[in-house]
């Protein structure tokens, strides 16, 4: 990870922490590093979220950009996927987007796209952050004047270039259903009646109506309560919740019950597996990824290649063998055969078109896969803590200690969140009393040992 930029770009709470200087001077060096890459004035494509910060992060890039002679074009509110298609589909020369994902509100943060769509490469990350935190002179010493700087224009149809292309993946018409899609009052706003518009179902767009600082509050794909309630009361068959940024998407079955990440993968697998469409028979998942996905991979002969987690990787290794189907738990999904990067409303599209095809209810696709209780505990941790707890005698020992407790019997995974100061400790295990128990020791010690303030 770098100093930088995360496993998912810069990300703070704005202003404060993500400040209009450094949202500039990133600006300033991605343009100055894709000019010198490209020996050609570049063009950077931006899009953002809802947040109302992020037309400040907006107007703070745009200039850092325009000022070294770069060109932008603004794209308005669009999911993070869209501008990963866009970039392509403009032929710029990277792209932008302003948003903090699933996180509240008072965070926002900046991710960078390479023209081909993909994540932009770690050794372009770091020239960048270079000049940001080492050469801040040479960067003021790069701007331009007069009839050199650079120039804005804004994009009036991005929203439906993008829908179109993920409308044209699926079933055209997916008829008699009815759906509530949640939109966590974030970028899914700007897209979702466009997408489900016309496709011959009743559609509930809920959580739909972003105020600048109303995005995944009490909604989304992080708070699927306020969903699980409108499908019952209103009778749905189904349930789509996407988060701030639209590239997660999880779900909820005409009963109730939560569709994770795990379980739309597993649905997507056998699909596609079934149809000969999964590339090498195998799904990429993290080491996040419930043991019960692993039985089901064992029952229906499907390979697992395992990475980190964090999107990124996944694209790595999908990219690196060939894979066509990965994702997270999380609900981040990709479908390398339609997108570069995880896409929520992709995501929605494909699980309805299977629904259409198959006459099956989501609850029946679901039962393909059996869910081992996990449990998940954050701890709050100083920066001074990070990457440093990992050598802490006491964490190692509480660790070692409950691991052997469970005795093979279920696992436990501890490790440092890319985008937050958090430790997450995940527990696995057939008996829920049992390891939330001993999750809660682990993030005890965990405190002890790293305190706040």
């Amino acid at each position: 990870m770098g100093r930088l930029f995360g496993t998912d770009g810069a990300r703070g709470v704005a202003v404060t922490e993500l400040t209009c200087e450094t949202a500039m001077q990133i600006g300033r060096a991605a343009a100055a590093v894709l000019c010198s890459k490209t020996g050609r004035k570049p063009k950077l494509i931006i899009g953002k979220d809802t947040r109302v910060s992020s037309d400040i992060m907006e107007a703070a890039l745009t200039a850092g950009i325009l000022s070294v002679g770069a060109d932008v074009v603004s794209l308005g509110v669009v999911p993070t996927p869209a501008v990963a298609f866009l970039v392509r589909e403009l032929g710029a020369d990277a792209g932008v987007m302003i948003s903090a994902s699933h996180n509240s509100m008072e965070f926002n943060g900046i991710k960078l796209f390479a023209g081909t769509g993909y994540k932009l490469p770690d050794d372009i990350e770091e020239d960048i952050e270079a000049l940001v935190l080492d050469e801040p002179d040479k960067l003021r010493d790069m701007q331009k004047c007069g009839g050199e700087v650079g120039r804005l224009s804004r994009m009036e149809d991005a929203v439906d270039l993008y829908v179109k292309h993920v409308r044209s993946t699926g079933e055209r018409i997916i008829d008699n259903l009815t759906i509530a899609v949640d939109c966590a009052n974030g970028s899914a706003s700007a897209t979702a009646e466009k997408l489900f518009d016309g496709i011959g179902s009743k559609v509930y767009l809920i959580s739909c109506d972003p105020d600048g600082v109303n995005i995944n509050n009490n909604c989304g794909s992080t708070h699927l309560d306020t969903l699980v309630e409108f499908v019952r009361e209103h009778h749905c068959d189904l349930g789509i919740a996407f988060d701030g940024d639209a590239d997660r998407c999880l779900a909820v079955d005409g009963d109730g019950n939560i569709v994770d990440g795990d379980k739309l993968i597993a649905i997507f697998a056998k699909d596609m597996n079934e149809n000969n469409r999964l590339s090498k028979n195998t799904a990429v998942v993290t080491v996040m990824t419930n043991l019960g996905f692993t039985f089901f991979a064992k029952e229906n002969n499907i390979n697992i290649c395992t990475t980190k987690v964090g999107d990124r990787y996944i694209m790595e290794q999908m990219l690196a063998e060939g894979y066509n189907l990965g994702g997270e738990q999380s609900g981040h999904i990709i479908f390398h055969d339609h997108a570069t990067t995880g896409d929520g409303q992709l995501t929605a599209i494909q699980l309805l078109s299977i629904i259409k095809r198959t006459g099956k209810s989501l609850k029946e696709l679901a039962s393909v896969i059996e869910r081992y209780p996990q449990v998940m505990v954050n701890v709050k941790i100083d920066q001074s803590s990070k990457e440093q707890w990992k050598n802490i005698p006491e964490i190692e020992s509480i660790i070692s200690k409950k691991e052997n407790e469970l005795n093979g019997k279920g696992r436990i995974l501890v490790r440092e969140s890319g985008t937050e100061p958090l430790i997450r400790v995940m527990i696995e295990g057939k008996q829920f009393d049992v390891i939330n128990t001993m999750a809660l020791e682990i993030a005890d010690v965990i405190r002890s040992c790293c305190p706040i303030g």
